[in-house]
């Protein structure tokens, strides 16, 4: 079990690509991380600029809409590995064996093909922005101080691509479960009792000390 996750980990080819491409995810949420880290610092310099220099930052809204992207996209990947998105347990918790494998197998397949279609979508937005001829390479700009916008439409695409990678080894997870009839696969979120989850927090904190 990796930490409090509930995804377990072995010598297979499927679980070393999901330890494999859970490093990139981690980055991805670590960029993340960095971006709300970064709006806390320019709020303290656009509040403290205008309280004490009545200079407020040029261009605050400009920055948190930029950062927005990275801050609602980038972790979406780490969060889909770590089981963590908002879902509907009360069917799902019912079932187990083959029939819990089915069930998730089909919701993660649904997703994929809803993230490719998004995925297609973003990039055609970002390619809409983009110009290696223009200034700054950005044929549309931040209204206030005409930040270019396609880092920040970029990132949607890129997000995305990780996520569709991330379900593609889910879909293989829970597909071998179902033919083998496996009943704690590798490299998928279980499903946790709150039992389960408070011995998982106890493992976590007896690993720090």
């Amino acid at each position: 079990m990796a930490g409090s996750s509930a995804v377990l980990e072995d010598s297979s080819l499927l679980s070393r690509l999901d330890r494999g491409l859970l490093k990139l995810e981690t980055f991805f949420a670590l960029i993340s991380g960095l971006a709300v880290f970064s709006l806390m610092i320019l709020a303290v310099w656009s509040v403290g600029g205008r309280k004490f220099f009545s200079t407020p930052l040029a261009g605050y809204v400009d920055w948190i809409e930029a950062a927005m992207p990275f801050i609602a996209i980038m972790g979406i990947a780490y969060t889909q590995r770590m089981g963590g998105h908002v879902r509907m347990d009360i069917l799902i918790g019912q079932l187990k064996g083959r029939a819990l494998w089915a069930a998730e197998l089909l919701s993660v397949v649904l997703i994929l093909l809803l993230m490719l279609a998004l995925t297609w979508g973003a990039w055609a937005h970002f390619d809409r922005s983009f110009d290696m001829n223009a200034p700054m390479w950005s044929r549309d700009s931040s209204i206030d101080i005409g930040l270019p916008i396609w880092p920040s439409k970029l990132v949607v695409p890129l997000a995305f691509v990780v996520i569709s990678l991330r379900l593609c080894l889910q879909i293989w997870g829970y597909g071998r479960a179902l033919v083998l009839g496996q009943e704690r696969p590798v490299a998928v979120p279980l499903v946790q009792s709150a039992a389960e989850q408070a011995m998982a927090e106890a493992e976590q904190l007896d690993g720090r000390d």
